[in-house]
């Protein structure tokens, strides 16, 4: 099991910027990083599973995409989810 609605519920109301904004692109990097940290979990104590190990590479390369275009269009927001994240040093 990856996300339950509450902790989904609880990410999205921490970084929408409206209420019911769920597509934004911060919110979208918010949930696919609590999913990648789901898989990698799960990858260290079963790491033959091939098809969770591409899954996991698709989710990485979907989120580089969208901090990119974060990064982009709106510079603060963009750091203010890597800070919020942890996700660079």
């Amino acid at each position: 099991m990856s996300l339950t609605k509450n902790k989904t519920r609880e990410i999205v109301e921490k970084f929408s910027a409206k209420p019911n904004d769920t597509g934004s692109a911060s919110v979208q990097v918010a949930l696919i990083t609590e999913r990648i940290q789901y898989l990698s979990k799960h990858l260290t104590g079963s790491p033959k599973d091939h098809a969770s190990q591409r899954g996991l590479s698709k989710l990485v390369a979907q989120r580089k995409r969208l901090l990119a275009y974060l990064e982009s269009n709106d510079r603060e927001e963009y750091k203010k989810v890597i800070k919020s994240l942890g996700l660079r040093k």
